[in-house]
């Protein structure tokens, strides 16, 4: 059985999770960096009989203050809640990043709402934690009122492999340089998109080939060309075989990004149902082609080489 995780949209919490421990971040893919922060949180839910409780931004601050950053998530607010959920986590603020909320000093953050509304046992922190306007709190800030305002604050050292610290930054590069296996590695999971299936131009589907539409809303971009991927549909835990482009397909002269998936064996209509692309290999390279017989033989060789990967 799920465990039932308390989502708060404001900082005006039930008393009973008060005197908590309390993490605060983006926590953007929840990978193995987080997931050994959260690990060491449990250790002190064990060790002193409290709660954990998350405080965690909607949109990214980073996405909020730069418009260009459009494509930039790795995983989106239902992921992110299922993986906190899996951390053992017991209740989660997500609040609202908007202009008002941008302008609150550090001192502010601290006093009136941490102190005043959160009233934490300990808060986690990375030591790279920046906050209030400006960005101009940091974990000094936070130490510095920590006997004042009645709490501890823990920073543990970050994970690091082969001398770079494990970090959503990171993983970024990884997926845009197309290095899925890396990334997925370091996410201890498969990277995957989340997404509604819509109406295409059937292009797939002309030539022989049809395609579940996904639109990838905020998520990052990464290399764009074809994946090996598996696929759920709706709430049905069975994983499909498939196909993915992701890309902005040349050959068709398209400039938006798309995903389009292939499920093997599969012919059900799932227009508007909602589907979880994970993705496993990167196979290639998006690139142009001469024309549709020289697409369909790659494609052909595409599918090939996607199911004989195993998932």
């Amino acid at each position: 059985m799920v465990k039932k995780i308390k989502l708060y949209k404001n900082f005006d919490i039930k008393k009973f999770d008060k005197k908590s421990i309390i993490l605060i971040g983006n926590f953007d893919g929840l990978h193995i960096g987080h997931q050994k922060l959260f690990n060491f949180a449990n250790k002190y839910k064990n060790k002193f009989k409290l709660k954990i409780g998350v405080i965690t931004f909607d949109p990214i601050p980073k996405m909020f203050f730069n418009p260009n950053f459009k494509n930039y998530r790795i995983s989106n607010l239902e992921e992110k809640i299922n993986f906190l959920t899996r951390c053992n986590v017991d209740f989660i603020i997500n609040k609202k990043f908007d202009l008002s909320f941008s302008k609150t000093s550090y001192y502010d953050f601290i006093k009136k709402i941490i102190f005043k509304k959160i009233n934490p046992e300990f808060i986690f922190v990375s030591n790279n934690f920046k906050f209030g306007n400006k960005r101009e709190g940091n974990v000094n800030s936070l130490i510095k009122y920590s006997k004042s305002f009645d709490y501890k604050v823990v920073k543990p050292a970050p994970l690091k492999k082969k001398s770079k610290v494990i970090s959503s930054t990171l993983i970024r590069k990884l997926l845009i340089k197309g290095k899925l296996k890396l990334a997925n590695k370091y996410l201890n999971r498969n990277w995957s998109i989340i997404g509604k299936v819509r109406v295409g131009r059937k292009m797939g589907r002309k030539i022989g080939f049809p395609t579940c539409n996904i639109d990838i809303k905020d998520y990052v971009i990464a290399k764009p060309g074809v994946y090996s991927v598996k696929i759920q549909i709706g709430k049905n835990k069975k994983y499909l075989k498939g196909i993915a482009n992701l890309g902005y397909r040349p050959t068709f002269n398209q400039k938006k990004i798309l995903l389009e998936v292939n499920i093997f064996n599969f012919s059900k209509n799932i227009y508007l149902k909602k589907i979880k692309v994970e993705f496993i290999k990167f196979i290639r390279a998006e690139r142009k082609f001469r024309n549709i017989n020289q697409l369909k033989k790659q494609i052909d060789k595409d599918i090939f080489d996607c199911k004989r990967v195993k998932i």
